[in-house]
C-alpha cells in the first residue's frame, strides 16, 4: 500500500478497538483499489503489510465478509469481491439523493462552532492528497463528510451513507495522486466548509454537486 504502513484511522467521537481500525483501513484499501477484486489475500500477509498482528486482521476480514466486501475461500484466505458499474452507479445516485440536499440544509441550521472543528479534518484531506497517502485520504475523507451528516442529528442517515461510501470503488485516485492532481479535489473540503460558514445555499450545493460528480467521474477511472 504506497510501500509503507497506513496510519490506522480514528472513527467517529469515540476510541475505536483495534479491530475497527484495521478494517476502516482494509476498506479504504478496498475503495481506493490496492486490494483489487478477486485477488485473495489471507490475514497474515495483510498483517504484514499493516505492520500489526494476524489476529485483529482476521476478525475485521471476517466483518467484512458480513458485509459482503470480500468472500472467505477455505484453507486460502479472502477473497475480494466485485462491485459492477450498474451498482456503482446506484449507490452515487443514491448518496447524491442523501448527501447534497442536507449538507445544503446545514447553511440554514449548523452551528458555526460545529461548523469550524470540522477544519482540521478537511486540512487532514489536504494533507493527505499531497503525501499521496489514499488511505489517510479516504479515511479523512469519510470522517470529515460523515461529521457533516451528522450536525444534521439523523444517525440513521449517517448509518445508510456510511454503508454506501464503504461500496465505493475510486480506483482513479492513485493515477490522480501520481500526477499530484489529487490536491484539487481534496481543497474541496474546504470550499464546503467555508460554502456553509458564509450561509451560501446555492455555493454549497455547486461545490457537493461538483464534488460527488468526481465519485464517478475522475476518482473512478481504472
Amino acid at each position: 500500500m504506497n510501500g509503507r504502513h497506513p496510519e490506522l484511522p480514528r472513527l467517529g467521537g469515540r476510541r475505536p478497538s483495534y479491530r475497527e481500525r484495521v478494517a476502516e483501513a482494509l476498506r479504504a484499501a478496498l475503495i481506493a483499489g490496492e486490494l483489487r477484486p478477486g485477488e485473495i489475500h489471507s490475514a497474515p500477509g495483510l498483517a504484514a503489510r499493516f505492520g500489526v498482528s494476524a489476529t485483529p486482521v482476521r476478525e475485521a476480514l471476517l466483518d467484512l465478509a458480513k458485509e459482503g466486501l470480500v468472500d472467505t475461500v477455505p484453507n486460502k484466505g479472502f477473497r475480494v469481491t466485485a462491485v459492477s458499474e450498474r451498482q456503482l452507479d446506484e449507490y452515487t445516485h443514491i448518496r447524491s439523493l442523501i448527501e447534497t440536499p442536507t449538507t445544503v440544509s446545514l447553511a440554514g441550521t449548523a452551528d458555526p462552532e460545529d461548523l469550524r472543528a470540522l477544519r482540521p479534518v478537511a486540512e487532514e484531506v489536504v494533507t493527505a492528497a499531497v503525501a499521496a497517502d489514499l488511505i489517510a485520504y479516504i479515511e479523512a475523507d469519510l470522517r470529515f463528510h460523515l461529521g457533516l451528516l451528522r450536525l444534521a442529528g439523523n444517525r440513521h442517515l449517517v448509518e445508510v451513507v456510511r454503508d454506501l461510501r464503504r461500496r465505493s470503488r475510486l480506483y482513479g485516485l492513485t493515477a490522480l495522486a501520481e500526477q499530484g492532481r489529487l490536491r484539487a479535489s481534496a481543497e474541496e473540503h474546504l470550499e464546503i466548509l467555508d460554502a456553509l460558514l458564509a450561509r451560501d445555499e446555492d455555493a454549497v450545493r455547486a461545490v457537493m454537486e461538483r464534488h460527488l460528480g468526481h465519485v464517478r467521474g475522475l476518482w473512478a477511472a481504472p
